[in-house]
């Protein structure tokens, strides 16, 4: 396989010698407000340009790893269920080939198909959630695939104790009930957060971004914007966290709509996200 000419910043090693590998979903099939998150793929590629692939934040520059981005996929329009077969075909081949599969998406239900795959792997495996909702619906609208649903559906296939959920602050009075039951859904300051990274220190871990975790303030270019979300600074704070796991074995930033935000600042920020996420969590060859 060969990368795209318009390849992530940082991203332009081969496949073969790489550690982790890029690809894009563009999907929105199941966006129930504002559609366009099918285009954050493209939009997050051709922006990253326009930072630069070394964080002075970590001390670490993605050119000091081995990264290659596999382009988007080709999906279906209208067929929710064989465009999940197909991300989750192609993380097996990823997986298989013993690197770290990093999608853009996209809405939320995409990250079902990586979990789906990973399992397979990763019988322990354990989720770490970044969100504006809760996403733990049985269904929507009658549908049981759905962005509305996905951690649920993510749910059937990890078991109780295995979703781990921070700065939610939207959904339905039953999911918050659900969760207490059946989930880690955590009140987020620093401690929660740092005592979560311990207790899953060297499991597998599997982390999804959903970028309205953003205030709207900061980030406008979302398909269901919530008031009261976290900044930038705190971003990193909670990646800054996150670079203490030992084994994260996949990871997703999705819901970026760039249409919704003309001045292009929510897509800057989503690619600083994605660039901090990977340099923080993707372990240097020469470690």
């Amino acid at each position: 396989m060969k990368a795209q000419n318009n390849t992530f910043i940082g991203f332009e090693d081969d496949f073969d010698e790489s550690q982790a590998v890029l690809f894009g979903v563009p999907f929105d099939g199941t966006t129930s407000f504002k559609p366009g998150a099918r285009f954050a793929p493209s939009a997050m590629r051709e922006d990253s340009w326009a930072i630069e692939s070394y964080s002075p934040y970590l001390d670490k520059d993605l050119e000091d790893l081995k990264l290659f981005d596999y382009g988007n996929l080709e999906l279906p329009h209208g067929d929710k269920m064989k465009a999940l077969s197909m991300i989750e075909s192609t993380v097996d081949e990823i997986v298989n080939a013993n690197k770290i599969p990093i999608m853009i998406g996209g809405e939320h239900l995409v990250s079902y198909a990586p979990v789906k795959s990973l399992v397979k792997k990763y019988k322990d495996l354990n989720i770490i959630h970044f969100d504006a909702h809760t996403d733990l619906r049985e269904d929507y609208l009658g549908e049981e695939f759905s962005h509305a649903t996905v951690l649920r559906r993510i749910f059937d296939l990890l078991g109780v104790g295995k979703i781990n959920q921070f700065c939610i602050r939207s959904g339905l009075k039953n999911e918050f009930l659900w969760a207490k039951k059946n989930a880690h859904l955590e009140k987020f300051t620093y401690n929660t957060l740092d005592s979560c990274v311990k207790r899953l220190k060297d499991k597998a871990v599997y982390i999804t971004i959903d970028l309205d975790v953003f205030d709207p303030s900061v980030f406008p270019g979302t398909g269901t914007p919530e008031p009261g979300g976290i900044n930038f600074h705190q971003m990193l704070e909670i990646i800054g966290t996150l670079s203490k796991l030992q084994n994260v074995v996949g990871l997703d930033v999705v819901e970026l709509s760039p249409k919704h935000d003309a001045s292009g600042v929510s897509t800057a920020v989503a690619c600083k996200t994605l660039r901090e996420l990977v340099l923080a969590t993707v372990k240097s060859p020469n470690n």
